[in-house]
């Protein structure tokens, strides 16, 4: 008999999604609307299967896709008004679904996502408010939501007045956001300094969330590769990015090659070695070298990284693969203050897409770059 050969990481982690899913496979997703976390698993699932050739994976991104993606191009369960940002990033996969339609609804739902980010409510300076109902407020993760896809949808359309729109967010909340000492960036800005968790002289929140920083660097890594090499403000932008992956480097716990959850306490009492946002950060790390956006000597960080998560939060059971220490979810608001023992106490879990899908991503390019 022929021997088999043992599929990469990447292919069980995409196995292990579908087996989660119902025999039909439309009920997997821990909510029932157009969201951020089911878009990118799905995103991670289509690249697993370009990546390896296997169909069936851009067939299941497809199917869940076709869900919310209506006829005339209105997208169920989603509203335009709520101006939200992460309500952009299913979106992300349409670009892949057009390459195959015979029929425009992928389209016009892409020019529905971009019609809303035309009209975002913004700051002063002209940032994306993360969501209508967080007024003046800028958070990291909402450029991971929009930016990536603003980039791509420019470069689809030939749009480039909306490369400088990316261009302008990225920069903007680095600037806002990145302390001077130890080059992290904080979760959050507030432009009004209202909220109870915004520091009432910068207006950031007051500590660096790892996942945060996580949705940044993706949304950096995610959307300069759509910008042309003669765009002005292209170089400004992977230079912020090594400059940020340095910090990042810095805050690597050196054992364990892993991110703990509030980046810069390492082990102080209730902080721990966290998946998604370390999985996000070999990620980028990985893409940046193998785009050449980053110097050489950042792969190591990346195996490092990826070493840690494979050998101390990743589990090979009769299953699949399970994923440990994921915060569940993070936020800032009258109720979630931003502080130190905030992040902590957050429920921390196993197996749940936050975490499975960057770990997804992070082996892609891994596998890439070896």
């Amino acid at each position: 008999m022929p021997i088999q050969t043992q599929l990469s990481w990447s292919e069980r982690i995409a196995e292990t999604i579908v087996e989660q899913c119902d025999n039909d496979g439309y009920h997997a997703f821990p909510s029932e609307r157009w969201a951020y976390v089911q878009g990118m698993t799905l995103m991670a699932m289509a690249q697993t299967g370009e990546q390896y050739g296997k169909g069936e994976y851009i067939d299941f991104m497809k199917r869940h896709m076709d869900l919310y993606i209506q006829k005339d191009g209105s997208i169920a369960t989603y509203s335009l008004e709520e101006y939200n940002l992460d309500q952009i990033n299913q979106g992300k996969n349409l670009f892949r679904l057009m390459e195959d339609a015979e029929d425009q609804r992928y389209e016009e739902a892409a020019h529905l996502l971009a019609a809303q980010l035309a009209g975002q409510p913004r700051t002063s300076e002209g940032g994306f408010w993360h969501k209508k109902i967080y007024p003046f407020q800028m958070w990291l993760d909402g450029l991971y939501m929009s930016s990536p896809f603003l980039a791509q949808y420019a470069k689809k359309f030939n749009r480039p007045e909306l490369l400088d729109e990316v261009a302008h967010q990225i920069l903007l909340v680095e600037r806002k956001t990145r302390d001077p000492r130890t080059g992290l960036l904080y979760h959050g800005w507030d432009e009004s300094k209202e909220q109870v968790w915004a520091d009432s002289t910068t207006g950031c929140s007051a500590h660096f969330w790892s996942r945060a920083m996580g949705w940044y660097a993706m949304a950096i890594v995610d959307s300069i590769e759509h910008f042309p090499i003669h765009h002005p403000k292209r170089g400004t932008i992977i230079g912020i990015f090594e400059r940020m992956c340095n910090a990042l480097v810095r805050v690597q716990e050196q054992e364990s090659g892993l991110w703990f959850q509030v980046l810069d306490q390492g082990f102080r009492k209730g902080n721990y070695l966290e998946a998604s946002g370390s999985s996000m950060f070999v990620y980028a790390l990985a893409k940046g070298v193998r785009l050449r956006y980053l110097e050489p000597q950042f792969k190591q960080a990346a195996e490092k990284g990826w070493q840690g998560l494979t050998s101390r939060l990743v589990e090979e059971t009769a299953d699949g693969v399970k994923l440990n220490s994921i915060c569940h979810g993070a936020g800032l608001s009258l109720d979630r203050d931003g502080s130190y023992s905030y992040y902590v106490i957050e429920q921390v879990v196993s197996d749940s897409f936050m975490g499975t899908a960057p770990l997804l991503l992070a082996a892609l390019e891994m596998e890439r770059l070896s």
